[in-house]
C-alpha cells in the first residue's frame, strides 16, 4: 500500500516573483510549523506540481507571463481546483470581486499583515481538506455502485423515487419477493440502512 502522508501533510505553495516576499513569506510559515515551498513564476510552478499535494496556494496576483488572477480562473475550471490565497501591492475592487468570484479565499494587500494571512491560510487549508475529503468520498460511492447488477440499478432508481416493492415489481414485471431480494442486496452494497439515506449516497454519484 502506497504511503501517503506526505500528500496529506499540507504545505502553503507561495508564488511570488519576488524573491524577498518568497524568503519573508516561507519563513513566516514555517516559524508556525507549516511546510511551504515556493516557486517565482506560474510555470516554473506548474512543473515541479503535485495536485495531490494538499494545502493551498498564496499567489501573487500581478505576474510575469500568466497573471495570477488568469492561473486562479484556469484552476478554478480545471479538475482538480485548489485553495488560493491571492495577494498584491496593488489591489482594487472590480480585481477582488472577480478573484472572489473564481472561488479565492482571500485577497490580501502587500505589505499582508501577517495575522492576516495566516488566518486567510488556515481557512484554505481547512477548505482544501474538505474538498479533498468530498472528492473521495464521491470516488468511494461511485466503487460501490460499479459493483451493482443491471436490476439493482433499475431497483436503486425506484427506490429513490420514493416506490414502492409492489409498485417496483409491477413496473418490472417481477414477483415482489424478487425485488426484495435484489433491494436488499442493493441497500448492502450501497451501505444504506434506509431510503432517506441511499437518497443522500445517491447525491453523491451527481
Amino acid at each position: 500500500m502506497i504511503d501517503d502522508r506526505k500528500n496529506r501533510q499540507p504545505t502553503v505553495i507561495i508564488i511570488d516573483d519576488d524573491q524577498s516576499v518568497r524568503e519573508a513569506l516561507k519563513g513566516l510559515f514555517e516559524s508556525v510549523g507549516l511546510a511551504a515551498e515556493t516557486h517565482g513564476s506560474v510555470t516554473e510552478f506548474m512543473a515541479a506540481d503535485d495536485p495531490e499535494k494538499a494545502g493551498c496556494i498564496v499567489l501573487d496576483i500581478r505576474l510575469p507571463g500568466q497573471s495570477g488572477l488568469e492561473f486562479q480562473e484556469a484552476l478554478a475550471k480545471s479538475n482538480l481546483p485548489r485553495s488560493i490565497v491571492l495577494i498584491s501591492a496593488h489591489v482594487d475592487v472590480p480585481m477582488a470581486v472577480r478573484a472572489m468570484k473564481a472561488g479565492a479565499i482571500d485577497v490580501l494587500s502587500k505589505p499582508v499583515r501577517e495575522q492576516d494571512l495566516l488566518e486567510a491560510v488556515n481557512r484554505a487549508i481547512a477548505n482544501d481538506a474538505a474538498r479533498r475529503d468530498e472528492r473521495k468520498a464521491k470516488a468511494l460511492t461511485h466503487s460501490r455502485y460499479m459493483t451493482l447488477t443491471e436490476r439493482e440499478r433499475q431497483i436503486m432508481t425506484f427506490v429513490i423515487a420514493g416506490k414502492l416493492n409492489k409498485q417496483i415489481a409491477a413496473e418490472l414485471e417481477l414477483a415482489e419477493p424478487t425485488v426484495k431480494l435484489h433491494r436488499g442486496h442493493m441497500m448492502r452494497k450501497m451501505k444504506a440502512t434506509s431510503v432517506a439515506q441511499l437518497v443522500k449516497i445517491a447525491d453523491g454519484l451527481v
